[in-house]
């Protein structure tokens, strides 16, 4: 009875490997088409970046990234100041908060910005932009629906 028990064990272990093994083949071959289109989108990054490089040597400054690029990389020429957010905050009359709805962030955000302990990006940049380009009375409309 006992080789019985233990050939049924072993027999048991040998088709359970053999289903593993099966199920490991597939992973293997979805892993190895995966590593492959990871380092072709390295390769395509690599020659991406070389050839901004270039344009940005030829043109001798900062190149302007096309309009379909992310916001937050485009390089900002404006200038913040943390004093003059302040004044078109009070100018408004608007809270942190609501001024912060306005700019898509919070009220803490704009209160660490006129304080100096943070600085808005790029992408923030353009928007606190944006609002200062905007009528005072669509503003307080906006803030106050």
């Amino acid at each position: 009875m006992a080789n019985i028990a233990a050939l049924l064990k072993s027999e048991i272990a040998r088709v359970a490997r053999k289903e593993v093994r099966a199920e490991i083949e597939s992973l293997k071959k979805a892993s190895a088409q995966q590593r492959g289109a990871i380092a072709q989108l390295k390769r395509e990054v690599a020659h991406l970046q070389k050839d901004l490089r270039l344009t940005r040597t030829r043109a001798g400054a900062a190149v302007a990234l096309s309009p379909a690029a992310p916001a937050a990389h485009q390089p900002s020429k404006r200038r913040f100041s943390a004093a003059r957010l302040a004044a078109h905050r009070a100018k408004l009359g608007l809270s942190a908060a609501a001024y912060g709805q306005l700019v898509g962030m919070s009220g803490a955000t704009i209160y660490n910005w006129e304080q100096g302990k943070s600085r808005p990006d790029g992408q923030q940049l353009s928007r606190l932009a944006a609002l200062r380009a905007m009528p005072r009375s669509s503003l307080v409309a906006l803030a106050n629906p």
